[in-house]
Protein backbone atom coordinates (compact mmCIF):
# COMPACT_ATOMS: atom_id res chain seq x y z
CA UNK A 1 0.00 0.00 0.00
CA UNK A 2 2.80 2.38 -0.78
CA UNK A 3 0.16 4.60 -2.59
CA UNK A 4 -1.49 6.02 0.57
CA UNK A 5 -0.98 9.77 0.93
CA UNK A 6 -3.38 11.92 2.54
CA UNK A 7 -5.16 9.87 4.73
CA UNK A 8 -3.43 7.57 7.28
CA UNK A 9 -3.66 3.84 7.64
CA UNK A 10 -6.96 4.00 9.72
CA UNK A 11 -8.78 5.23 6.60
CA UNK A 12 -7.17 2.64 4.70
CA UNK A 13 -8.12 -0.02 7.31
CA UNK A 14 -11.48 1.04 7.76
CA UNK A 15 -11.61 1.32 3.31
CA UNK A 16 -10.28 -1.98 2.66
CA UNK A 17 -12.79 -3.67 5.29
CA UNK A 18 -15.72 -2.37 3.49
CA UNK A 19 -14.47 -3.20 0.31
CA UNK A 20 -13.79 -6.90 1.53
CA UNK A 21 -17.26 -6.74 2.64
CA UNK A 22 -18.30 -5.79 -0.28
CA UNK A 23 -16.42 -8.74 -2.10
CA UNK A 24 -17.36 -11.12 0.01
CA UNK A 25 -21.35 -10.79 -0.21
CA UNK A 26 -21.99 -8.76 -3.97
CA UNK A 27 -18.24 -10.21 -5.87
CA UNK A 28 -15.77 -7.81 -7.30
CA UNK A 29 -17.53 -5.48 -8.96
CA UNK A 30 -19.86 -4.33 -6.31
CA UNK A 31 -16.42 -2.39 -5.52
CA UNK A 32 -16.84 1.17 -6.53
CA UNK A 33 -15.34 3.90 -5.24
CA UNK A 34 -18.78 5.61 -4.55
CA UNK A 35 -20.27 2.48 -3.28
CA UNK A 36 -17.02 2.05 -0.31
CA UNK A 37 -16.95 5.58 0.24
CA UNK A 38 -21.05 5.52 1.16
CA UNK A 39 -19.97 1.95 3.01
CA UNK A 40 -17.85 3.67 5.02
CA UNK A 41 -19.17 7.00 5.85
CA UNK A 42 -16.96 8.90 3.95
CA UNK A 43 -16.04 10.58 0.71
CA UNK A 44 -15.08 9.01 -2.54
CA UNK A 45 -12.23 12.09 -2.47
CA UNK A 46 -11.25 9.93 0.78
CA UNK A 47 -10.62 6.85 -1.43
CA UNK A 48 -9.01 8.59 -4.18
CA UNK A 49 -6.38 10.70 -1.68
CA UNK A 50 -5.69 7.20 -0.14
CA UNK A 51 -5.33 4.98 -2.61
CA UNK A 52 -5.44 6.90 -6.03
CA UNK A 53 -8.09 4.78 -8.02
CA UNK A 54 -10.46 1.87 -7.81
CA UNK A 55 -7.94 -0.50 -9.21
CA UNK A 56 -4.87 0.57 -6.83
CA UNK A 57 -7.84 -0.15 -3.84
CA UNK A 58 -8.44 -3.79 -5.40
CA UNK A 59 -4.85 -4.09 -5.53
CA UNK A 60 -4.54 -3.26 -1.92
CA UNK A 61 -7.00 -5.89 -1.14
CA UNK A 62 -4.64 -8.53 -3.31
CA UNK A 63 -2.04 -7.41 -1.17
CA UNK A 64 -3.69 -7.59 2.19
CA UNK A 65 -5.41 -11.34 1.09
CA UNK A 66 -1.68 -13.03 0.25
CA UNK A 67 -0.62 -11.18 3.52
CA UNK A 68 -2.93 -12.64 5.31
CA UNK A 69 -2.68 -16.03 3.61
CA UNK A 70 1.40 -15.86 4.55
CA UNK A 71 0.86 -15.07 7.91
CA UNK A 72 -1.72 -18.07 8.54
CA UNK A 73 0.74 -20.11 6.76
CA UNK A 74 3.60 -18.68 9.22
CA UNK A 75 1.31 -19.63 12.35
CA UNK A 76 1.56 -22.97 11.80
CA UNK A 77 4.26 -24.63 14.39
CA UNK A 78 7.03 -26.33 13.28
CA UNK A 79 7.42 -29.28 14.65
CA UNK A 80 9.63 -32.83 13.94
CA UNK A 81 6.99 -34.20 11.52
CA UNK A 82 7.37 -31.76 8.30
CA UNK A 83 4.60 -34.05 6.87
CA UNK A 84 2.29 -33.16 9.16
CA UNK A 85 3.22 -29.97 9.62
CA UNK A 86 2.81 -29.50 5.79
CA UNK A 87 -0.77 -30.81 6.11
CA UNK A 88 -1.87 -28.57 8.86
CA UNK A 89 -0.72 -25.87 6.75
CA UNK A 90 -3.00 -26.92 4.26
CA UNK A 91 -5.95 -28.05 6.30
CA UNK A 92 -5.82 -25.19 8.85
CA UNK A 93 -4.36 -22.51 7.37
CA UNK A 94 -5.74 -22.28 3.90
CA UNK A 95 -8.80 -23.51 4.63
CA UNK A 96 -9.27 -20.98 7.95
CA UNK A 97 -8.19 -17.95 5.99
CA UNK A 98 -10.58 -19.20 2.75
CA UNK A 99 -13.07 -19.69 5.56
CA UNK A 100 -12.57 -16.54 7.48
CA UNK A 101 -11.88 -14.27 4.70
CA UNK A 102 -13.67 -15.37 2.06
CA UNK A 103 -13.91 -12.01 -0.17
CA UNK A 104 -10.02 -11.71 -0.26
CA UNK A 105 -10.13 -15.14 -1.37
CA UNK A 106 -12.12 -14.36 -4.49
CA UNK A 107 -9.69 -11.43 -5.03
CA UNK A 108 -6.63 -13.46 -4.69
CA UNK A 109 -7.70 -16.78 -6.42
CA UNK A 110 -10.60 -16.08 -8.73
CA UNK A 111 -8.73 -14.85 -12.14
CA UNK A 112 -12.42 -14.89 -13.46
CA UNK A 113 -13.85 -11.80 -11.13
CA UNK A 114 -10.06 -10.07 -10.65
CA UNK A 115 -8.91 -7.54 -13.10
CA UNK A 116 -5.73 -8.62 -14.22
CA UNK A 117 -4.50 -4.79 -14.30
CA UNK A 118 -4.06 -5.37 -10.53
CA UNK A 119 -1.63 -8.35 -10.38
CA UNK A 120 1.24 -6.15 -10.95
CA UNK A 121 1.23 -4.60 -7.67
CA UNK A 122 0.37 -7.83 -5.67
CA UNK A 123 2.85 -10.00 -7.16
CA UNK A 124 5.65 -9.64 -4.68
CA UNK A 125 3.35 -10.09 -1.62
CA UNK A 126 2.01 -12.97 -3.04
CA UNK A 127 5.48 -14.34 -4.06
CA UNK A 128 6.25 -14.20 -0.45
CA UNK A 129 3.46 -16.35 0.95
CA UNK A 130 4.05 -18.91 -1.67
CA UNK A 131 8.10 -18.66 -0.26
CA UNK A 132 6.36 -19.61 2.91
CA UNK A 133 5.11 -22.65 1.28
CA UNK A 134 7.55 -23.87 -0.66
CA UNK A 135 9.90 -23.79 2.90
CA UNK A 136 7.38 -25.67 4.24
CA UNK A 137 7.68 -28.42 1.50
CA UNK A 138 11.71 -28.24 0.93
CA UNK A 139 11.89 -29.35 4.83
CA UNK A 140 10.74 -32.79 3.66
CA UNK A 141 13.80 -33.11 1.58
CA UNK A 142 12.64 -34.91 -0.86
CA UNK A 143 15.76 -34.38 -2.79
CA UNK A 144 13.26 -32.85 -6.19
CA UNK A 145 12.37 -29.89 -7.83
CA UNK A 146 9.94 -28.64 -4.93
CA UNK A 147 7.66 -26.48 -7.10
CA UNK A 148 6.04 -28.94 -9.14
CA UNK A 149 5.07 -30.01 -5.78
CA UNK A 150 3.86 -26.52 -4.52
CA UNK A 151 1.79 -26.14 -7.18
CA UNK A 152 0.03 -29.48 -6.79
CA UNK A 153 -0.66 -28.98 -2.91
CA UNK A 154 -1.80 -25.16 -3.69
CA UNK A 155 -3.93 -26.49 -6.42
CA UNK A 156 -5.81 -28.97 -3.88
CA UNK A 157 -6.06 -26.27 -1.23
CA UNK A 158 -7.62 -23.78 -3.82
CA UNK A 159 -9.97 -26.70 -5.29
CA UNK A 160 -10.86 -27.75 -1.51
CA UNK A 161 -10.86 -24.09 -0.73
CA UNK A 162 -13.74 -23.36 -3.58
CA UNK A 163 -16.03 -26.64 -2.85
CA UNK A 164 -16.13 -25.96 0.89
CA UNK A 165 -17.38 -22.17 0.46
CA UNK A 166 -19.90 -23.55 -2.41
CA UNK A 167 -21.27 -26.05 0.04
CA UNK A 168 -20.80 -29.01 -1.83
CA UNK A 169 -18.24 -30.69 1.17
CA UNK A 170 -20.95 -30.83 3.50
CA UNK A 171 -21.01 -29.69 6.97
CA UNK A 172 -18.02 -27.58 8.36
CA UNK A 173 -16.90 -31.52 10.18
CA UNK A 174 -16.98 -33.24 6.90
CA UNK A 175 -15.12 -30.22 5.51
CA UNK A 176 -12.66 -30.42 7.58
CA UNK A 177 -11.94 -34.22 7.92
CA UNK A 178 -12.03 -33.88 3.51
CA UNK A 179 -9.61 -31.27 3.60
CA UNK A 180 -7.20 -33.31 5.97
CA UNK A 181 -7.88 -36.92 4.27
CA UNK A 182 -6.71 -35.08 1.01
CA UNK A 183 -3.60 -33.51 2.11
CA UNK A 184 -2.43 -36.34 3.75
CA UNK A 185 -2.75 -38.69 0.69
CA UNK A 186 -1.03 -36.43 -1.27
CA UNK A 187 1.68 -35.52 1.00
CA UNK A 188 1.99 -39.33 2.09
CA UNK A 189 2.09 -40.08 -2.25
CA UNK A 190 5.06 -37.61 -2.23
CA UNK A 191 6.88 -38.99 0.85
CA UNK A 192 6.28 -42.79 0.41
CA UNK A 193 4.95 -42.25 4.32
CA UNK A 194 1.68 -41.32 6.06
CA UNK A 195 1.51 -38.19 6.73
CA UNK A 196 -0.43 -36.12 9.22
Amino acid sequence: MGRLRVHGAATADALLVVAERLVETEGVNAVTVRRVAEEAGTTTRAIYSTFGTKDALLAALGIRAFELLGAFVRRVALTDDPAADLVRVGAIAFRDFARRHTGLFRIGFDPVATPPQIWSEVAQVNAQAWQALLARIERLGLGRPIEPLALQFHALCEGLAVNELRGTLGSPRAAKALWRQALTALVSGWTGTAAG
